[in-house]
């Protein structure tokens, strides 16, 4: 290997390995995501339980008090598909990467996809295909029929048209 290109590879290894850091260390704490609403953040923590509510909607908790945490993520039912399975993240520190929204009187980030979640999001698997998210995790067939085609309606010949007693031809 020449001179040129080994400083080439040296250069893009050192690139990589500098900026890595440096995403992790914009991230901010559960308890700092109250002071940035409306901005587009890293909150990181570790994942306590992911509860599920009405409609399919998944909360991923970082405190054992659910009612006295700062942050909560959440992921709704149409969206699970995009972001995986996140039950697999309890006990993971995670980064959440999103707008910060409140909500209910804390600060919550909306997961829409995968690419949201670091640290534990590579182990998440994506859900089973015959998970129902708003059966609060009862499995479904999960099986479409095509749609039947109408039946053909019965056709009733031409016949005269009788006006009283007098008979038309036709």
């Amino acid at each position: 290997m020449d001179r040129p290109l080994r400083w080439c590879l040296f250069t893009a290894v050192a690139a990589i390995s500098f900026s890595v850091p440096s995403l992790a260390s914009d991230c901010i704490s559960l308890h700092e995501a109250g002071q940035h609403i409306g901005e587009t953040k890293c909150v990181t923590g570790k994942v306590v339980r992911v509860k599920v509510g009405k409609g399919g909607v998944h909360f991923v908790d970082f405190c054992e008090d659910q009612l006295a945490c700062p942050f909560t993520a959440v992921v709704f039912g149409h969206d699970l598909k995009d972001v995986g399975d996140v039950r697999q993240l309890v006990g993971r520190v995670v980064e959440i990467r999103g707008m910060v929204k409140m909500y209910d009187g804390r600060a919550e980030i909306i997961l829409s996809r995968i690419g949201q979640i670091e640290g534990g999001a590579a182990m998440i698997p994506p859900l089973p295909k015959n998970y129902d998210a708003e059966n609060r995790g009862h499995f479904s067939a999960g099986r479409l029929h095509p749609t039947k085609k109408p039946a053909k309606s019965k056709q009733v010949p031409a016949s005269t048209a009788t006006y009283g007693d007098v008979e038309e031809d036709q």
